[in-house]
């Protein structure tokens, strides 16, 4: 598939431009350690079939539905949100691109305008794609608690783009479903040895380096 003929790219952002998928995995996992090896365990599957979803989306769902608690104040959920950035913030900084995705980025930043797209929180997805040495590179770095869907038609509108003729590369169900939604042409990056969690007819690539023909 040829980017040439994309008048834009949106860029999910972890397993899309860095390898930080299993970061945040563990991430999660860890928070609740307190409640056992069962629940870290339903944690971690919960969170790698919902990628891109918010987690704030996936604290809520955790505090009531798993653990069948309460719903969590604004100050335990900021809790929870400062402590997750704590022990993924560093790591996603110094994780591994995506192979092809540094250099996909650098060679289209010149030709058309990129964006990103992400269930991260938008400050903090501003400072590790600041912290990468991206930023430039981008005309908008977009993340939660907007919805992924949101976001895609907020770019697409205020940036006056033809949704037929822009590519969003994601790595979950859920950029699949945001692109289609949006009429926004799609790609998924499924990672060699994991399942691909998209519909038959989607185009997939194992990295970005497929990109750069």
């Amino acid at each position: 598939m040829k980017t040439l003929a994309w008048h834009a790219i949106i860029f999910d952002f972890d397993g899309v431009v860095v390898e930080s998928g299993e970061i945040k995995t563990q991430a999660f996992a860890n928070l609740y350690r307190s409640y056992g090896e069962t629940v870290m365990s339903e944690v971690a599957r919960y969170h790698v079939l919902h990628g891109g979803m918010s987690r704030y989306q996936k604290f809520r769902y955790f505090q009531e539905t798993l653990l069948e608690k309460p719903p969590l104040t604004p100050e335990e959920e900021r809790h929870l949100d400062q402590r997750f950035s704590e022990l993924v913030l560093e790591a996603v900084i110094a994780s591994d691109p995506v192979p092809g995705a540094a250099e996909l980025i650098r060679r289209e930043a010149g030709k058309i305008p990129l964006f990103v797209a992400s269930g991260t929180p938008e400050v903090e997805l501003n400072t590790i794609v600041s912290r990468r040495g991206l930023a430039s590179y981008f005309t908008a770095v977009r993340g939660s608690p907007t919805p992924k869907q949101q976001l895609i038609a907020d770019i697409l509108s205020a940036h006056a783009l033809l949704p037929e003729r822009v590519l969003m590369i994601g790595d979950a169900l859920i950029d699949y479903q945001s692109a289609h939604v949006n009429k926004v042409a799609f790609v998924g990056r499924v990672r060699p040895g994991d399942e691909n969690p998209f519909p038959l007819h989607v185009d997939v690539i194992p990295d970005l380096n497929s990109l750069l023909t």
